[in-house]
């Protein structure tokens, strides 16, 4: 408790849910977001003055973006939650060019840079965790979703190579794969949604909080002997 934990995407529906539960819980946050500043801001009305080191802002979307982050960065870091994403809908052939780097920028140039710098402190403390947010598209495939399908993949083989290497050293990687999630990432109809959670065996799309309680437990000494794994959250679905 108390250790301080960085948060990419702190902005978004699931990362301000994972910085609430972790500012409640003593946690203290250093919470990157891109555009969304208002979210943060009512995250820091939120919490306890105390909880949150600082605020980062930074686009991820570029090489200049990522060095703009890790320049901000002056805390120690113990933790590490990537929950920073976004999505697109389309035919892969027609997707544009500027959109795939993106993407890729943001689900696994991003990601690999900031744990890259970060761990060689962890490994010298022989104490970090790192989580990535992944998705059940990373495991299964989306058909009209095949970037981000793609991106979500290499975070989970990201995670499962990098806890063979970092395991040894005292630092814990695991990824967390969720699978329908009521957020604005997901601009469903009422009907599409309902034939959706048709499918869920426990009948219900997932929250936000579902995701930030699997955050938690990964992050407590509870999860201490759980590493370089993929904790599904998906109430059942396939």
């Amino acid at each position: 408790m108390g250790k301080n934990v960085l948060i990419i995407g702190a902005s978004g529906d699931i990362g301000s849910a994972i910085a609430s539960q972790l500012g409640e819980e003593g946690y203290t946050l250093l919470l990157h977001y891109h555009q969304n500043k208002t979210a943060i801001e009512e995250i820091q009305r939120r919490l306890p003055s105390d909880a949150i080191l600082d605020t980062v802002q930074a686009d991820l979307t570029s090489d200049k973006g990522i060095k703009n982050l890790l320049s901000q960065i002056y805390y120690p870091i113990d933790s590490i939650v990537f929950a920073s994403g976004v999505a697109y809908y389309g035919i892969f052939q027609d997707t544009p060019d500027n959109i795939m780097d993106e993407i890729i920028s943001i689900h696994v140039k991003a990601p690999f840079s900031i744990v890259k710098e970060i761990l060689p402190e962890m490994i010298q403390k022989k104490s970090g965790n790192i989580i990535l947010i992944s998705s059940i598209w990373g495991e299964v495939g989306a058909s009209h979703e095949v970037v981000y399908s793609a991106v979500k993949g290499a975070q989970i083989s990201f995670v499962k190579a990098l806890a063979k290497e970092v395991g040894p050293s005292g630092v814990s990687i695991n990824a967390i794969s969720p699978g329908f999630i009521d957020t604005k990432m997901n601009p469903l109809s009422d009907e599409e949604k309902g034939i959706l959670v048709d499918d869920i065996p426990l009948n219900r799309a997932g929250s936000t909080q579902d995701v930030a309680n699997a955050v938690s437990f990964l992050l407590s000494d509870k999860a201490g002997y759980i590493h370089g794994e993929i904790l599904r959250v998906a109430g059942g679905w396939q």
